[in-house]
């Protein structure tokens, strides 16, 4: 795949030369991201142009979130909506891109005099010790209960990325005496090579495992992008990679394993977890799974390099709650048989391996509500599970599908196995309907349904948040 190198040279001197520069934010969004840019370069003095694809219904929220915001002048802002204009872009002192546009083929940002991202800015000005997690699996997890670790041990520390917080929320209350806690995507990997600006203290990059293929096309392309997060470390930083072994068929050509190539990389000082050979022994967590214990123990070892006693690690991450959307236990509800059953909501799970850790993590067989639209990944880490020839796996109770392509690959070998299933359903509604009627009459002490989609479902929700928190709304009211 063609990579794109961006300059390393910022289009801004300082961030006081941002003052009454012309800054077009691509991307205005839903989520955060667009709308944090829009109001750090307005407070900074710029004139800013906020452009998106999506109409300004769509987009009211943050529309609304913005206009109601009395430290901004919004004066200064100019709203480009249901399209983007090429002269947005030429005319630009500086394009703020959105880390789901790629660059290659791009006629408008090929246009721009000078492009740059909410993190590169954020690294770019601010001098505070980064800790920086990247993978497939795991990753929000894991900047989640190090953030928490940090924060409970007395840190001042704060939180963002690809977790959805953009860190220019927080780029005036930093210094280098705050740790900040960055969760990177791929994608906003790939927005940094060549800027010479992420070097962090600590990088980690837990588990690998085919994700996003319908983008890169390979897994060569997809981990050359995540090795950019320890690119520029020297041997006073830190790299934490994975010790085990990769799935079959899935590690580097060159041989080996993916932590093994890395750490043959990294000039930092490499050190390495084992998911099977925890380090450290942090009892019982509240988070369901072997993967959160995993993340658990990738938090402690960011907090023993940040000089935490290893009582004090364990005697917190005891108290770490878990991510929203992630195993997030949320709702119980019993049946007229007295039956109890406890829901969580996994909708962060937009991979198969993770939909199939989370039919493993409760240590007994789970009511299973997964598939969407497929992303190009190969289907069998789940399937196997579901139809468990072998028995080496808990086994599901029951598979409930949602409507997309993934569900359609996974029906078919379902059916080949005779392996029954629910579904699939066109909708939320439809599923949780006939969930509720299903449940209503069976015995039992406690039993576990999870949502856990394995898949993306473009077209029936905005994203993964949107599916999880209109999941969470539906069991509230249906249950």
């Amino acid at each position: 795949m063609e990579v794109h190198s961006y300059s390393p040279v910022c289009a801004f001197k300082s961030i006081e030369d941002i003052k009454d520069k012309h800054v077009t934010i691509m991307g205005l969004g839903l989520n955060g991201g667009g709308e944090a840019a829009v109001k750090f370069f307005l407070k900074k003095g710029a004139y800013v142009l906020a452009t998106d694809m999506k109409s300004q219904k769509d987009l009211q929220p943050t529309i609304d979130r913005l206009s109601a915001d009395k430290e901004i002048d919004t004066s200064r802002l100019t709203y480009r909506l249901g399209e983007h204009r090429i002269e947005d872009f030429e005319k630009a002192d500086c394009v703020i891109k959105n880390p789901g546009v790629k660059y290659q083929g791009n006629k408008y940002l090929a246009a721009a005099k000078a492009i740059e991202t909410d993190l590169s800015i954020f690294l770019r000005f601010t001098d505070c010790p980064i800790i920086a997690v990247t993978g497939s699996k795991g990753k929000s997890s894991t900047v989640s209960a190090i953030y928490f670790g940090l924060k409970e041990a007395g840190y001042k520390t704060f939180l963002g990325g690809n977790i959805t917080v953009s860190p220019l929320t927080f780029f005036d209350q930093v210094n280098q005496d705050t740790p900040v806690v960055i969760e990177f995507s791929s994608w906003q990997l790939a927005d940094l090579r060549g800027r010479k600006v992420l070097k962090p203290h600590i990088s980690i990059i837990t588990k690998i495992v085919p994700d996003h293929q319908n983008w890169y096309g390979n897994m060569e392309d997809y981990v050359a992008d995540k090795r950019l997060i320890y690119a520029d470390q020297d041997k006073g930083d830190y790299s934490i990679f994975d010790a085990g072994p990769d799935q079959e068929g899935t590690g580097p050509k060159c041989g080996g394993s993916w932590g093994d190539l890395f750490a043959r990389e990294s000039k930092a000082t490499v050190l390495r977890y084992d998911a099977d050979n925890p380090r450290y022994d942090l009892g019982k967590l509240l988070v369901p799974g072997k993967h959160m214990r995993t993340n658990a123990q990738n938090a402690a070892l960011v907090m023993q390099l940040m000089n935490i006693d290893k009582d004090r690690i364990k005697e917190i991450l005891q108290r770490w709650p878990g991510i929203d959307h992630r195993l997030q236990y949320f709702h119980s509800w019993t049946n007229k048989k007295g039956t109890n059953y406890k829901f969580y909501n996994d909708t962060c799970a937009t991979v198969p391996e993770a939909a199939a850790a989370a039919t493993q993590a409760f240590e007994k067989p789970v009511t299973l509500l997964t598939g969407g639209t497929d992303k190009g990944l190969e289907l069998h880490k789940l399937t196997e599970v579901l139809i468990n020839p072998d028995k080496k796996s808990i086994p599901v109770k029951d598979i409930y599908l949602l409507e997309g392509s993934a569900s359609n690959k996974i029906t078919s070998d379902l059916e080949n196995a005779k392996v029954k299933y629910k579904g699939p359903y066109s909708s939320l509604k439809e599923m949780l309907k006939n969930l509720r009627s299903d449940l209503e009459e069976k015995d039992g002490k406690e039993e576990i349904v999870v949502f856990s989609p394995g898949a993306t479902s473009f077209g029936m929700f905005a994203n993964e948040f949107d599916r999880g928190n209109q999941f969470m709304q539906e069991i509230k009211e249906i249950f």
